[in-house]
């Protein structure tokens, strides 16, 4: 049998993105016919990862590829994901598992980025009048390597769309990053920073993957900010959403996995190097998160700021998932 595809997501209060995430699971299963397909959330909503890992382990599967449904290496994709499988490992004699690395920085996402702004640009023919410019928005994250990455995300898809680029793109006369939670620039500070640098219409551009809280509140404060500058152009792009374009990287992913090629980037990490401010994060233990269908019924005590829609962002540990990995 093939080994099976474990799709890990974090877990969400949204009753629509939990929906978006079983859709896309559903998905990958026709994707991969006859490779067995199932996912499940760390914590927040059903179904619990624990279920997941059961159903296979009771199906006959010892060894399966997780891959972690988590666009940059923040915590939960270095640490809480890999501390709950784990975890498994031990309620599974047995079981293994090969874990793959996050989603971005991929072309593929660059793709689908693009594909969500042409949906509300003008279809005039005239992209790049005006100064249209884009407001990136990642998660927020207290890791400073995981912020670093949005602003790569953003240049990169700048480059090439950018005024006078090579490219026969949108002529995009920015591409800034923001973020909605831990992090800034705020969603307003990045909206009144495309202002001040000429932007005449703006498009806000979700670098999330399916609907949540969090997505929800990037629209809600830059609906708020856009009534306070009628004379710009705001227009709001839809998340990356649950499409086959999603489905093909997630499988590079898998297949990566399984060969054992997970390319992580050790070098800017705060669990492995000392990065300057967050010293004290070098080699900290990994702790699972709690999830309230999970029959150990133990919370995680990070004792840290909580996000509304995903938890705590310090005390987690890590050790490089993929290195635990059995």
């Amino acid at each position: 049998m093939n080994s099976p595809l474990l799709v890990v997501g974090h877990g969400t209060q949204s009753e629509a993105g939990v929906a978006d995430f079983g859709r896309f699971v559903e998905r990958l299963a026709r994707r991969m016919d006859g490779t067995p397909v199932t996912g499940g959330f760390i914590e927040l909503s059903r179904p619990p990862l624990t279920e997941a890992v059961a159903a296979l382990y009771a199906d006959g599967h010892r060894h399966v590829a997780a891959v972690p449904l988590v666009l940059v290496g923040a915590g939960h994709g270095k640490g809480d994901i890999p501390g709950a499988m784990a975890r498994e490992i031990v309620r599974h004699p047995g079981l293994s598992y090969a874990y793959g690395r996050p989603l971005g920085p991929h072309p593929a996402l660059l793709a689908l980025l693009e594909e969500r702004l042409e949906a509300v640009l003008p279809d005039d023919g005239d992209r790049s009048g005006g100064g249209t410019a884009v407001l990136l928005v990642g998660r927020g994250s207290t890791d400073p390597d995981a912020n670093a990455e949005v602003h790569k995300v953003a240049r990169l898809f700048w480059e090439g769309r950018g005024a006078g680029g090579p490219s026969q793109g949108h002529g995009l006369s920015a591409v800034e990053p923001a973020f909605i939670s831990l992090a800034r620039p705020s969603v307003p500070e990045g909206l009144e920073r495309l202002r001040r640098l000429g932007a005449e219409r703006i498009v806000v551009l979700p670098y999330f993957l399916f609907s949540g809280v969090l997505p929800d509140r990037v629209v809600a404060e830059s609906r708020e900010w856009a009534a306070s500058h009628p004379d710009l152009d705001v227009r709001y792009a839809e998340v990356i959403g649950d499409c086959d374009g999603l489905a093909d990287l997630v499988v590079e992913r898998y297949a990566e996995a399984l060969r054992g090629d997970i390319r992580m980037n050790c070098d800017t990490c705060v669990y492995r190097i000392a990065m300057p401010g967050f010293e004290d994060r070098v080699g900290a233990p990994q702790t699972p998160h709690h999830h309230p269908d999970d029959p150990s019924g133990h919370g995680h005590g990070h004792g840290h700021h909580h996000d509304p829609e995903h938890g705590p962002e310090q005390g987690r540990g890590h050790g490089h998932g993929h290195l635990h990995a059995r």
